[in-house]
């Protein structure tokens, strides 16, 4: 009875930590597998205030990670962290970390850190270089298609687009 009770009880646990990033992959882009908190991880490890603050990517650190709507963020410094978690919404990438210039065409696509853009103080990523010269040709335009796209695709998984 006893390991009948232990097998339910692990697999309940499993099936918990299963459910909120399944929920979140549909709304953010987070890469595969999942982080010691038990949630996927956000723009790919690359710390967002240091993004929006320097301009620049730095590699955040498990040490310093913050939780935010089932997703998990890294950052370099405990400051960062804090920083985040007082306001996360100044420093999440737009789109739910997809590429922009996907979401204006109404997809899903990864949105690399690597290729990105800071406009007006906000944090836009895109699938590849190629992509984010694209959005630099028109870069108002993208950004009004992708504002209006974003909430009726926020919660349809990529598949389905």
């Amino acid at each position: 009875m006893k390991s009948l009770a232990k097998t339910l009880q692990t697999a309940c646990v499993c099936a918990l930590a299963l459910t909120a990033p399944a929920f979140a992959a549909d709304e953010y882009n987070v890469s595969s597998g999942l982080t010691a908190s038990g949630a996927p991880l956000g723009l790919h490890g690359i710390d967002p205030v240091a993004f929006l603050s320097l301009g620049n990517r730095f590699d955040g650190a498990a040490s310093f990670a913050a939780d935010h709507d089932g997703v998990a963020y890294y950052f370099a410094s405990a400051a960062n962290r804090n920083a985040f978690e007082a306001d996360p919404s100044a420093f999440l990438p737009q789109n739910g970390g997809f590429c922009t210039f996907g979401v204006s065409k109404g997809k899903k696509f990864d949105g690399d850190p690597k290729f990105a853009a800071i406009v007006d103080g906000k944090l836009y990523v895109f699938l590849n270089e190629a992509v984010m010269r694209l959005f630099q040709k028109e870069q108002a335009g993208v950004i009004a298609d992708a504002a209006a796209n974003w909430p009726d695709i926020r919660s349809v998984p990529a598949t389905e687009l």
